[in-house]
Formats: C-alpha cells, structure tokens, sequence
C-alpha cells in the first residue's frame, strides 16, 4: 500500500477530533439532536483549519444509516463511502475548477433527483468565492429553496468575495486558528501513535511555524520525519526550517534591552554563521517583542501568545526589567527594519547597525513622570524662586557706521520673560548687547544726515536689487563730497560695468543732492579696508547669539527646568523676533 501523508491519515473522523473548533462542533451537534439542521452552511477560516474535515463529518453524521447522529459510526456504507470521498450522494466540487454558470446548471439539474441510498444528497463546494457572478446567481433560486432531501455546505478561506445576496441564504460558521497548545497536544498525539521520538520545544517550534494550520504542522512533520527519521532532535529541526535558535533570540533581545552593542555584533554573526535569513531573523524577535508587550499590558496572557511554560518564564522575568515605552520603541524600529531588509544588498550590515542603533538609544520618559516632573516645577515656581540677577543693559549702537559722531547711542533694552523661558527650555529670555566691531569704522558721516547706509538703503527703495546688494558687500573708502570712493570686493569687481557706475553716480546725486565722483577700487583678499554694511551686520548678530545663549543658560528658571527633565540645552532662539 502507497504510503498515506499525515494529514490524511490523521483527518478528523469525528467532531471531537476537530481541535480548536468546539464552537463549531458544539453548534452542528445541537442542531443535529434538535432535527434544526439547516439546508445551507458556510465555513469560513484559514487553510488547514478543518472547514473540509467538518463538512465530510457533518455530512456523515446526516447520512450514518445509525443517524442522523452526533457520533457517525464510520463502518456502514455511507459513512465509508465519505471517508473515502466516493460517496455517490455526497458530492465534492472544487469551486476554483468548476466557476462558469454551466456547472451550476449541471448542479441544479442533479439536486432535482433523489439520493440513491443515503438520506440526503449533500453538495460540498470548496472555495466558493472563485465561482463567477453568473454562477452564484444560477445557484439563488436553488438556494433559497432547495428540495427537502438536499444541504449544501460551502467553505472558503475569503467569504468577502461572496455575494451578500448568497450570504443571506446560508448559516456562517467562522473557523479559528488552532492555538499552540492544542496544535502541539494533537502533534504529540499523533508522533506517540507513530513511535516518533521528538521534545516538547520540537513539537512547540513546529506548532507555532505552522500558523495555526493543523495541515500546514501535519506536513512539517511529515517533512522533518522525512529529514530526521525518528529521533528528531531540536537543532536538527531548526535548521531544517530555516528558524533561529529562541535562545539566540532571547539573548539578542537581552542585549539590546541591557545597552550592550559589542555583543549584539557577536550575535549577528552566529546568524550568519549558520546560514539563517536575516527577515526571518528580524521577524521572529518581532513576534518576542509582542509577546513581552504583552507580558507586560495583561496579567494573563492566556492565549494571547503562543509560548511553552518554560519560555513563558523567561518572558516574565524580561518583562520585568524593560519599561513599556523601551519595549514599544523596539517593536516600532524592528518592524520597520523588516521591510527595509526585504530590499537590503547588505542585509548583514543592515541588521547589525539596527540592533546597535537600538542598543545606544536613551531609556524614555513616560507621560505619568513627565506630568510628576512638571508638578514638581509648578511647585517649585509657586514657593518662589530667587530672582534673575539683574542684567546690565549694555547699549548696542543700532545705527551704522555711516552715523554723524554727533548721534547718540541707542540702547537696546533686554526683556526677559519667565514664562516663555520655562516652556521653552531651548529659548533665551534676551537678546545679545554687542561690543562694537573691532575694525575702524568707515568714514561715512556727511553733513545733513546723509550716511553710506542711507544711500543703500535708498537704492534699495529704488527697487535697484543688484546694485544694492554690490553696495551692501563693498566696503566705504572715503565719503567726501564730491568724491564717493567704494571698495569693490575683488569677486564681485568684474560685474561692476560702465552701465553700473553711471546708475550708481545717477543714484548718489538724487540721494546727496548734489554732484558725485564715483571711484571704484578694487579689494583684495588681503587687503585692509573698513567692514561692508554686510558684514557688520553679521558681526552683530554673532555676539547677540553669543550673549543670548549666556544669558538663557544662566537663568535660574532654565537651569532648574534642566535639573527636573535631565535634559541639555540645544539651540537658543529669541523669543521677541522684533528686535535687532
């Protein structure tokens, strides 16, 4: 005899060898004992769940000559008959094979006979959702009121894709997953009575690749049984299925949690060094990360994870020492790492600098200690801390170079504002005061309060943009009417054409009203001249940041705001965008 592959020498013969589907069971036999049985059904779930197995139980359990009967005795003629899949009155149609509207024709003209020697004819059609439209409409008619000696039962793995209109005419009874425990107490069933020798982790790292799929375990057994013959040991089986030693991944999940990236490099190459795929790698410390997430959210994790009793341990003890927030980060980075590895050249590299990525990141702060740190603050600010020592106000002379001897200073008053300076850690609470340049300033005073700067800004006024910004770079030589020499910085020289120095000179007799000599020099890199306009605008606002920053870093509301969130100052930004 040929030899017969596990799941089928081991389908469901009965309702209580259905595991994981008691709703199910339970339903179908009370309505088989009420004589409430239904003309149509849908079973829906994964692969590899039973639906098959429950609609050849169900129809059994209908036709037992015994019956109808919770318990088909399996020796009469019907019942061996639908074990075998050779029952005449019990027909099983693939839906994925038989979709136009002419098989449904066919089907229909079948149901119009009676059974030949069973009590009802039953039509099993596996994956319905693949007939066409014009299929599930033939069938409705039927459906809706079918001969009194006919059922039909329907499974599919995508009951979304059937019409709502076929839905309404059926009783939907929806398959869960298998669990791990009873996936792995039905595998351990199964090797005893084959005198296969394998573990508890064995049977537990065959479970859980399995998905929830009773076939899909059944065939990985078969496959290891294969491999292995009957002693089959957990290395062996590991490899075989491309999975990673759980304790290589509960080290890993230790090291990062721990902060120790050297050894999360060492890691990595025993990954490699035994051939593993590296997504694979990545998705199996997803699923750890979830179940520590949930160790640490539920107190009975229940069947929320699929893990043994040892393991489950371990988890626990993990769990404990890892806060919420560290652990929802890791699962966010990881899941993330996952599709880039997907596309990865050097998934290697990838891996190893996610792992010491995770490995070098700062424990986070969770709400509840945020809200307890700014309690404290709030605290600390209504018994009144000591005031801000008095900051002299230094005058910063606001008007350039260009400005008559005569013209006062003008001084600059700095605000500070203990509000703002609290929420924003960062910010200063005054602007700079700035010591005036160190160069000589340019000799740009004239009579009338006509100054370089002046004209600049009225060629700016002019709309005149190029010839503005070549004035605002160029630096004044000397300002004695008539004569009006400019320092032309060498890089900008050439662009200074004929056209350019006759709109300049057009430019300063309408400012100075009165006749200019336009004389333009050339400036070397090397050359000493007085600061444009540009750079001594720049001068100024490198010392006000300066002063800026002092000023926020001493504050004592910013220093105790530090002290309370452990954090450091980053960047200072005025909190008045008003001032000069």
């Amino acid at each position: 005899m040929s030899y017969q592959v596990l799941a089928r020498k081991w389908r469901p013969q009965i309702f209580d060898d259905l595991v994981g589907q008691e709703h199910v069971s339970q339903t179908l036999k009370n309505a088989i004992t009420a004589d409430r049985v239904h003309h149509a059904f849908l079973f829906t779930g994964a692969r590899g769940v039973g639906k098959t197995s429950a609609a050849r139980i169900f129809a059994k359990a209908l036709n037992c000559q015994e019956g109808p009967t919770t318990i088909p005795c399996g020796t009469c003629p019907s019942c061996v008959e639908i074990t075998k899949s050779q029952g005449i009155d019990v027909l099983e149609i693939d839906g994925a094979s038989n979709t136009g509207v002419d098989d449904i024709r066919e089907l229909r003209e079948n149901i119009r006979y009676l059974p030949s020697q069973s009590r009802y004819k039953i039509f099993i059609i596996d994956e319905v959702h693949m007939l066409s439209i014009n299929a599930f409409n033939a069938l409705l008619k039927t459906l809706e009121e079918p001969p009194s000696h006919a059922k039909f039962i329907f499974a599919t793995t995508e009951p979304h894709k059937i019409p709502i209109t076929i839905l309404s005419r059926c009783q939907r009874f929806d398959f869960k997953k298998i669990g791990l425990a009873p996936l792995q107490a039905r595998l351990r069933f199964i090797v005893d009575q084959e005198n296969i020798t394998v573990a508890d982790t064995g049977l537990a790292i065959i479970a859980r690749s399995a998905g929830g799929s009773m076939r899909d375990a059944l065939s990985t057994l078969d496959q290891v049984i294969a491999f292995c013959g009957d002693q089959i040991g957990d290395d062996e089986l590991q490899g075989l299925l491309g999975l990673v030693d759980r304790a290589l991944l509960l080290a890993t999940i230790k090291a990062v949690l721990e902060r120790r990236p050297a050894e999360l490099l060492g890691l990595v190459h025993n990954v490699d060094g035994h051939g593993h795929s590296f997504r694979q790698f990545c998705q199996q410390l997803v699923e750890l990360v979830r179940a520590l997430v949930v160790l640490k959210v539920v107190d009975e994790p229940g069947d929320l994870i699929d893990v043994g009793d040892a393991e489950l341990q371990e988890l626990s003890a993990i769990a404990t020492t890892a806060s919420l927030d560290d652990l929802q980060r890791l699962l966010t980075t990881l899941i993330r790492a996952e599709a880039d590895l997907a596309v990865s050249n050097f998934p290697r590299l990838t891996m190893e600098m996610v792992l010491v990525k995770l490995a070098e990141l700062p424990s986070g702060i969770d709400v509840a200690t945020l809200i307890q740190r700014l309690a404290a603050l709030e605290q600390k600010l209504a018994g009144g801390l000591p005031a801000a020592p008095h900051l002299n106000k230094p005058s910063i002379n606001v008007a350039s170079t260009a400005a008559t001897p005569d013209t006062p200073d003008t001084e600059v008053p700095i605000p500070v504002d203990p509000e703002e300076v609290v929420t924003e850690v960062a910010q200063p609470s005054a602007p700079a005061a700035v010591p005036p340049p160190l160069q000589s300033p340019s000799p740009a005073v004239i009579s009338a309060g006509k100054s370089w700067s002046g004209m600049v800004d009225f060629v700016k006024g002019k709309r005149k943009h190029a010839i503005s910004s070549l004035l605002e770079q160029s630096s004044l030589l000397l300002l004695a009417l008539p004569r009006l020499r400019i320092g032309m910085p060498e890089r900008y020289f050439s662009l200074v054409d004929t056209e350019k120095r006759d709109t300049i000179k057009e430019l300063a007799v309408e400012y100075f009203s009165a006749d200019v000599i336009i004389e333009v020099e050339k400036i070397g890199s090397g050359t000493s001249a007085p600061m444009s306009l540009h750079d001594e605008r720049e001068q100024l606002e490198s010392d006000r940041k300066k002063k800026l920053r002092a000023n926020a870093v001493e504050h004592p509301l910013v220093k105790s705001a530090v002290e309370i969130f452990g954090g450091e100052i980053v960047d200072v930004k005025p909190i008045d965008k008003g001032f000069v």
